[in-house]
C-alpha cells in the first residue's frame, strides 16, 4: 500500500479507505416457513402488481373490462378503476407504503416521480378532523405535475405548460423500499395540454402498436390467419463501473460530468485481458448480489452478471420481456444500481466513457418480434412454412434497416457515445447489419436463385427445392457490427450505457412496422398482377428485398478505414458525431414514416431535435466550464509546487549530476507549464467566443469541430502533467488507484 508521504494527503486517505472498506449490512434474504433462505422464485415480485396480481384480487368482471383496456383501447370504467385502486391501496398499505406517486419519463433522459400520501381529510359531526388512508380511481388513473420546467422543445406556450401523466396497465405498478419509507410507484405516460407527447414511454407504446398493426396483416398474407398479436420483446444489457465513493469525492468532473475529463493512462489498463470474464472481486459480489435481490423483488428477471473487459467494469443481463416492460425494468435497473452502489461505499458510473484510453460502456439491445402464441418470428422453425415466415420477417427488418439507417444512428446520439462509437470497444457510427456467414449464404443464394447445400447439423431441411436451407443459431458475434442477428433475434449494440432503451426502441419498431406496410403492399401486388402462388410471391419478396437491401449487410471488421471508405461508396450514412447524426431529426423526408406509423408527429419529431441539440450543447458546457476549473485549481496548483520544490532542490543540490538531472526535470516541467497556460488561455478565449453564438444548432456544430478538438489538447498537457508532478503534490486521484482499488478491497 503507499505511505502517506508518497500520496497527497486526501488520496492516502481515499486509497486507505477503498482497500479497507467499511463493513457493509449483512443482506437479509427472504425466509421460507422453515426459516431458511427462500428461493427466487417464492419472492420474485413481491413488489409488484400486475396482471397476476390483479386477477388474484379484483372482482372477474372488472378484471375483464381491463383486459378489455389492454387488449382493445376501450376505457376504463370508472367502477372499474376504483375497484382497481382499493386493491392497490389495500396491498400497498400491507406492504408499508405511505405515498405513491406517478414513475414517468421525461425528456431528460431521467425519471420523474412526485409524491403523494395515502391520506384524505374527513370531517366529523364535531367539526373534527380525522384523516383515513384512501386512494381513488382518478388518482390511479391520471396525474397533473407541475410540468413546466420539464423540456418540451417548444410543444407548449407559457400559458398552456401543463403536463398530465396517465397510468399505463400494461407495466407492473411497484414499490421502491428505502429506509426513509416504501413509495407506491405508477408507471405512467406524460402528455401536454394538447396531448403531446412530452416524455420517452408514450412513442415506445405508439410503435407496439404499429408494429403489432402492420406485422398482423403481413403475416396473414404469409398464411398465418389465425395470428391476433404481435409483440416485440427486448433483453438489455446494462455495462457500469463501480468506483469507491472516496476517490469520487475527491474528483469534481466526476461529480459533475459523469466522466474523468482528465487523467494519464496508468502503465497497466486492460491490455492484458485479465479482467474480463475473471473472478469478482468480493466486495463487488455482495454489491451484485443485493441488486439482484432488490431487481427480483421488482419482477427485474435478471440472469448474468460478469467483469466486463475494462477494469472495475461489469455487466448486468435480463432475461428477455416485452418491450415496454423492459424499457421501464431497465431505467428501474439503472436507478437501483446507483442507489445499491452507495450503500456498499461505491459510485456507479453509468457514462458511456468514464476513462479515456478504457473501453466505455453499452447497452446491448436484443430484439426480436414475436406472436401471440409465443413463437419468436426470428428463429428458425421446424417446418417449411415457419422457415419461409423467418426468411419474410427477417427481409422485413433489412429492409427497415436499410431505409431508416439515418434515423436508427440519431436515436443513439449523445455527447457520451461520441466518445465510444467505433472505438475499438463499440460498433462504428456506420449503421450496418451482421448475419453471419451461413446466412449470409443462404441470401445471396436466394438473391442468385439458388439452393444452398450444408451439413445436417447447420440447417433445417425445408423440404422443397425452391426454398433453400435455413441455418438455426449458426451465427457467429461480431463485435464491431451496430445491428448483428444472433440466432434468434437481432442485438442492437450501438446503444449508450446511460440512454433509455425506450427511444432507439420506438424508432427501430416503428421502422419495422413502416418495413411490413410496404411489404404487405408489394406482396399483394405479387400475388394478384403475376399470378403467383402464395409461397412464389413470397420468395420472389425476399429475393427482391436481398438485392435491394445489400448494401447495408457487412460481414468484415466495422473499425477498419475500408469499411469507412466502402460505406460511403455504398451509399450508408456515415454519421461520425451526434451534431451531425442529430440533424436528421430536421430533415422531414428522413422522418416521416415516425409519423406515417403515428409513432411522433411532426411537432414532436421536431421538439425531440430541439431538446436533443439543447442537451448535447449544455452537457458540453458543463464539461468544458469543468475542464477549465480542474486545470486552474488543480492542475496548475499541483505543476507549481512541484516547480517550487525542485527549484529548491537544484540551488541546494551539492553534488554536479544531481543539480544537472534536477535542472532538466525543471525545465521539462516548465515546458509542461507553459504548455498548459498556453493550452488553457485559448481554449478559454474560444469558449468565450462560443458562448456568444445564441443558435444552438450553430453552437453545437461550432463544440465539434472547434471546441472539443481545444479541450483535447488542454486535456493531453494536463495528462502530461500528471506523469511529472511528484504523487505528493497531485491532488486528483488516478486512474490507477480508481480502477484497481476494488482488487485489493
Amino acid at each position: 500500500m503507499p505511505t502517506q508521504t508518497s500520496l497527497s494527503g486526501e488520496r492516502f486517505h481515499a486509497f486507505k479507505s477503498a482497500v479497507n472498506p467499511q463493513p457493509v449490512k449483512k443482506l437479509e434474504k427472504m425466509k421460507n416457513s422453515a426459516g431458511l433462505e427462500a428461493p427466487i422464485s417464492e419472492y420474485f415480485g413481491c413488489m409488484t402488481f400486475g396482471l397476476a396480481q390483479m386477477r388474484e384480487k379484483l372482482p372477474k368482471d372488472a378484471y375483464q373490462a381491463l383486459l378489455k383496456t389492454l387488449e382493445q383501447g376501450k376505457k376504463l370504467p370508472k367502477e372499474t378503476a376504483e375497484a382497481i385502486a382499493s386493491s392497490i391501496k389495500e396491498w400497498s398499505v400491507s406492504k408499508g407504503v405511505t405515498h405513491f406517486c406517478h414513475w414517468f419519463q421525461p425528456m431528460t433522459g431521467l425519471t420523474a416521480e412526485k409524491h403523494d400520501a395515502f391520506i384524505s381529510i374527513q370531517h366529523s359531526h364535531h367539526s373534527e378532523l380525522r384523516v383515513i388512508e384512501r386512494f381513488t380511481g382518478s388518482q390511479l388513473i391520471q396525474g397533473e405535475p407541475d410540468a413546466s420546467s420539464f423540456p418540451s422543445g417548444g410543444m407548449r406556450s407559457t400559458f398552456e405548460a401543463r403536463g398530465y401523466t396517465a397510468w399505463d396497465p400494461s407495466s407492473p405498478l411497484f414499490i421502491i423500499e428505502e429506509e426513509s419509507g416504501n413509495t407506491l410507484c405508477i408507471p405512467t405516460v406524460f402528455f401536454g395540454y394538447h396531448g403531446q407527447a412530452l416524455d420517452n414511454k408514450t412513442p415506445l407504446l405508439r410503435s407496439m402498436e404499429a408494429i403489432n398493426r402492420e406485422a398482423c396483416d403481413f403475416l396473414k398474407l404469409l398464411g398465418d390467419v389465425d395470428v391476433k398479436r404481435i409483440s416485440a420483446t427486448l433483453g438489455a444489457e446494462q455495462e457500469y463501473f463501480l468506483i469507491d465513493k472516496n476517490f469520487v469525492s475527491l474528483r469534481p468532473d466526476l461529480i459533475m460530468t459523469g466522466r474523468t475529463l482528465i487523467g494519464a493512462l496508468p502503465a497497466r489498463g486492460q491490455q492484458l485481458e485479465d479482467h474480463y470474464f475473471g473472478s469478482i472481486p468480493g466486495r463487488v459480489k455482495k454489491f451484485m448480489q443485493e441488486v439482484e435481490f432488490e431487481l427480483y423483488k421488482l419482477g427485474i428477471p435478471v440472469k448474468t452478471r460478469h467483469n466486463e473487459v475494462a477494469p472495475s467494469q461489469f455487466e448486468l443481463a435480463p432475461i428477455f420481456e416485452d418491450v415496454n416492460i423492459s424499457a421501464d425494468h431497465n431505467v428501474l435497473t439503472m436507478e437501483v444500481l446507483k442507489r445499491i452502489a452507495l450503500k456498499h461505499g461505491l459510485v456507479c458510473l453509468l457514462h458511456e466513457k468514464p476513462f479515456a484510453g478504457i473501453n466505455g460502456s453499452g447497452k446491448h439491445n436484443n430484439w426480436s418480434i414475436a406472436n401471440d402464441k409465443g413463437e419468436n418470428l426470428l428463429e428458425p422453425g421446424t417446418t417449411p412454412h415457419q422457415n419461409l415466415r423467418f426468411l419474410a420477417v427477417l427481409a422485413v427488418t433489412l429492409k427497415a434497416v436499410f431505409d431508416h439507417a439515418d434515423v436508427l444512428r440519431a436515436s443513439i446520439a449523445s455527447p457520451g457515445n461520441d466518445h465510444r462509437l467505433g472505438a475499438n470497444e463499440a460498433p462504428p457510427a456506420i449503421i450496418s447489419v451482421f448475419l453471419g456467414e451461413l446466412l449470409e449464404n443462404i441470401l445471396n443464394d436466394i438473391e442468385q436463385g439458388k439452393a444452398l447445400k450444408a451439413t445436417d447439423q447447420q440447417i433445417i431441411d425445408l423440404g422443397l427445392t425452391h426454398i433453400p436451407n435455413i441455418s438455426r443459431d449458426y451465427t457467429d458475434r461480431n463485435r464491431t457490427s451496430p445491428f448483428a442477428f444472433t440466432g434468434n433475434k437481432f442485438e442492437f449494440r450501438a446503444v449508450g450505457s446511460s440512454a433509455n432503451v425506450a427511444v432507439p426502441m420506438s424508432i427501430l419498431n416503428a421502422a419495422v412496422a413502416s418495413s411490413f406496410k410496404q411489404s404487405s403492399a408489394k406482396l399483394r401486388e405479387l400475388m394478384s398482377s403475376k399470378f403467383m402462388k402464395r409461397d412464389e410471391a413470397v420468395m420472389e419478396f425476399i429475393r427482391d428485398v436481398c438485392k435491394k437491401t445489400k448494401n447495408i449487410r457487412f460481414e468484415g471488421n466495422g473499425y477498419s478505414k475500408e469499411w469507412r471508405d466502402e460505406a460511403k461508396k455504398r451509399g450508408l450514412p456515415v454519421l461520425n458525431t451526434s451534431a451531425e447524426a442529430l440533424s436528421v431529426f430536421n430533415n422531414k423526408k428522413a422522418t416521416q414514416f415516425l409519423a406515417d406509423m403515428n409513432v411522433l408527429s411532426q411537432e414532436e419529431i421536431t421538439s425531440r431535435y430541439h431538446i436533443n441539440v439543447e442537451r448535447y450543447v449544455k452537457t458540453l458546457d458543463i464539461e468544458f466550464e469543468s475542464l477549465v476549473e480542474l486545470t486552474k485549481t488543480f492542475v496548475i496548483p499541483s505543476l507549481e509546487k512541484q516547480m517550487i520544490q525542485i527549484s529548491a532542490s537544484t540551488d541546494s543540490a551539492s553534488v554536479p549530476a544531481l543539480k544537472k538531472l534536477q535542472k532538466t526535470r525543471q525545465q521539462n516541467l516548465e515546458k509542461v507549464f507553459a504548455s498548459v497556460l498556453k493550452n488553457l488561455e485559448e481554449f478559454e478565449k474560444l469558449l468565450e467566443k462560443s458562448h456568444k453564438t445564441s443558435d444552438e444548432a450553430v453552437r453545437m456544430h461550432e463544440i465539434v469541430k472547434i471546441l472539443s478538438p481545444k479541450a483535447l489538447e488542454l486535456r493531453k498537457a494536463c495528462d502530461h502533467a500528471e506523469t511529472l508532478v511528484a504523487d505528493e503534490f497531485w491532488t486528483l486521484p488516478k486512474y490507477r488507484e480508481m480502477l484497481f482499488a476494488n482488487t485489493l478491497a
